[in-house]
């Protein structure tokens, strides 16, 4: 099935889904598999999101394994979302600046200065603390794709409005 994919395609796949594979079992769990969908820009309900994993889980485990995504996928793969996805990595890293794969508040706080706005220790602190998901210190792309893909929603219903 994965065939039909340039390599090169596919490797930027397996990137984007062992980014998103926070346990490192191999599979996507309901919440890794949404944080995945928002970081392509795609913005499901928890409902659709069941339902997605029930269609993709052709091994009824519960997750979904990089197989069974190339599956799923592969009619509407196409290179924006690849493209989106590699942009929004560029946007990452310009933020983690020791490329350790996390953000710090101090690089958040120095990347933020650095565009031209900086941040109070209120904003800086309520930033963090909607994007760290896991409450671990530190904003994980996976963390950081969610944050973008929420704003972008709000940026959108605020042009709307």
């Amino acid at each position: 099935m994965s065939s039909a994919i340039p390599s090169d395609q596919m490797k930027q796949l397996k990137d984007i889904f062992n980014r998103f594979d926070m346990d490192r079992d191999g599979s996507l769990t309901h919440l890794e598999l949404a944080a995945l969908l928002r970081s392509l820009g795609l913005k499901p309900s928890g409902e659709q999101v069941h339902r997605l994993l029930a269609n993709i889980d052709a091994n009824d485990n519960g997750a979904v394994e990089f197989e069974e995504l190339v599956g799923a996928i592969l009619p509407d793969l196409n290179e924006q979302v690849l493209v989106n996805q590699e942009q929004l990595m560029e946007v990452f890293r310009s933020f983690d600046r020791d490329g350790n794969g996390y953000i710090t508040a101090a690089e958040l706080a120095g990347q933020m200065a650095k565009i031209g706005r900086p941040l109070t220790y209120r904003e800086l602190s309520d930033m963090m603390r909607e994007a760290d998901a896991n409450g671990d210190g530190v904003i994980s792309f996976a963390e950081f794709a969610n944050v973008m893909g929420r704003s972008a929603v709000d940026h959108l219903h605020l042009s709307v409005s």
